[in-house]
C-alpha cells in the first residue's frame, strides 16, 4: 500500500468531518431586576435573534446592593424570558444563584 496515497485519504477524512461538524458562542444577555418592560422585549429580541444563529445565550441578572432582597422579582423575570422563547428555545441550565447575579442558559430547540 501506498503510504503517501493512505495519508492523503486520511486528511481528506479530517478535512470532510470538519465541515460537518457544528459550532456554536455562547452569547451572553445581562438584564437588572428593575429593567422596564420594553427594555426586556427588546432583549428578548436579541435572545431570539442569537438563537435563530444557532448559538446558546446566557441570560444574567444581576443584582446589586441592597437589590438582592428582590430575587424572587429576578427569578420571575428570567420566567418570563423563558416562556417568550419557548418557541424558539429551550432551558438548558434552570435559573441559580451565583454570587449576586442569577443565571440561566438557553439553546436552541
Amino acid at each position: 500500500m501506498d503510504y503517501g496515497r493512505y495519508k492523503y485519504e486520511q486528511t481528506k477524512k479530517k478535512q470532510e468531518a470538519k465541515k460537518k461538524q457544528t459550532t456554536f458562542q455562547l452569547k451572553e444577555i445581562k438584564v437588572r431586576p428593575n429593567t422596564d418592560d420594553h427594555d426586556l422585549q427588546v432583549k428578548i429580541g436579541y435572545i431570539k435573534k442569537f438563537i435563530d444563529k444557532k448559538d446558546k445565550v446566557k441570560v444574567t441578572v444581576m443584582f446589586r446592593g441592597r437589590e438582592i432582597t428582590l430575587s424572587q422579582l429576578g427569578r420571575d423575570m428570567l420566567a418570563k424570558i423563558a416562556e417568550e422563547t419557548a418557541d424558539v428555545a429551550v432551558v438548558e441550565q434552570y435559573p441559580k444563584f451565583e454570587g449576586r447575579t442569577l443565571m440561566m442558559v438557553l439553546s436552541p430547540r
